[in-house]
């Protein structure tokens, strides 16, 4: 019964319990700070809004009275969908998404963490965003689409699994015709191998599915779909998949209000932001295994890895979806361009260099 409230509230995410959890999460020097910038998280709750809160912590804990964040959460002020035109209307001074909830207003916004995997990782993803140019193309966007925001991106993530379906997938064949909810370029991917994507939020996933509005899903991660409840509408998860191979976070800011800090103020919402994607990672992928290891065993959750018959067709359909977009914008095949000569370089580095981990994984453990 514990669980059953908990899992109510987590999907609420009602203005009411907005409000409330944004009296918990504010620190009391806020009330003393010179400056107090209001930060809105696309999350109402689980381990996303942690996320959030620990890059928030740093800020606070190194800026002391001078600067403070106060974290609100989901729908407190405006809906995810408007946080960003909110931060750049100066109505927040900040959020924290990921740039595939505004890749509407360009498909360029997906490649900076949803976009296609040239062999690499998020770790490899955001190796290129601060020393390949793509913080520089970033900033070109936000020029080209008249955004008066600065970002800054952050917390790489694993691979998000391929998701819940009502049968096991043994074979790319059963994807053709499924309803499938996912995000960003990757419904552009999935659409051309056949499915029929639905986009929609997070809170929203496991009642569709339970309804029939949905016959598959995706979300990000062992820890929230549990949360989310996934395992009272589905019994096969399926991880691993290129649909959405890399992600990380970006933190938004209006340009005014960043410009008008210090530059120690401006440091620090920066190496904060570098300092949360180790926190991110080691502290996520400990819950991620423990949440994986509770869904097998105390909720009878099949367990299966994607067949490689389903991630080549990916590969194939990514191609066709860059190739299109490519053709029809300049600066989204600048990106593409960038990315694929960084990731030649340095991924050709790490393959040759990486010894076989589930070799060894397999020695000890089987």
């Amino acid at each position: 019964m514990k669980e059953t409230l908990n899992r109510r509230k987590f999907l609420k995410g009602t203005a009411m319990a907005a409000t409330a959890t944004a009296g918990t999460l504010a620190a009391p020097s806020i009330v003393r700070a010179q400056t107090t910038l209001k930060m809105q998280a696309a999350w109402g709750g689980g381990i996303f809004l942690e996320n959030a809160q620990a890059y928030v912590d740093r800020v606070n804990e190194m800026a002391g009275d001078a600067l403070q964040i106060e974290l609100l959460p989901v729908n407190a002020v405006v809906k995810t969908s408007q946080m960003q035109d909110a931060v750049h209307r100066g109505v927040l001074d900040a959020c924290h998404y990921v740039p595939a909830y505004w890749y509407s207003k360009s498909p360029v916004a997906s490649l900076f963490g949803t976009g296609p995997c040239f062999g690499w990782s998020s770790q490899e993803v955001l190796g290129w965003v601060y020393y390949g140019g793509g913080q520089e193309l970033f900033d070109e966007l936000m020029g080209k689409l008249g955004l008066n925001i600065v970002s800054f991106f952050n917390s790489p993530m694993p691979a998000q699994p391929m998701g819940w379906f009502k049968e096991q997938i043994t074979d790319s064949a059963q994807m053709d015709g499924l309803k499938y909810r996912t995000v960003g370029l990757a419904a552009d991917v999935l659409l051309e191998m056949g499915m029929s994507v639905v986009q929609l939020p997070g809170g929203e996933i496991q009642p569709a599915m339970k309804s029939g509005l949905i016959d598959a899903a995706e979300f990000n991660n062992p820890t929230s779909d549990r949360d989310f409840g996934m395992q009272d509408v589905s019994t096969h998860y399926h991880l691993a998949s290129f649909h959405q191979s890399q992600e990380f976070f970006e933190c938004s800011f209006n340009k005014g209000k960043y410009d008008s800090l210090s530059d120690e103020q401006k440091a620090i919402l920066k190496y904060a932001s570098e300092s949360e994607s180790s926190n991110f990672y080691w502290h996520n992928t400990n819950r991620y295994a423990d949440d994986l290891v509770k869904l097998r065993e105390e909720h009878g959750v099949n367990v299966y890895r994607t067949p490689d018959s389903v991630m080549k067709d990916q590969l194939n359909a990514w191609d066709v979806v860059v190739n299109r977009i490519s053709s029809e914008d300049e600066f989204f095949a600048r990106v593409i361009a960038s990315q694929q000569a960084y990731a030649q370089r340095v991924m050709n580095y790490l393959h040759l260099n990486q010894p076989d981990y589930r070799l060894a994984y397999n020695h000890y453990f089987g």
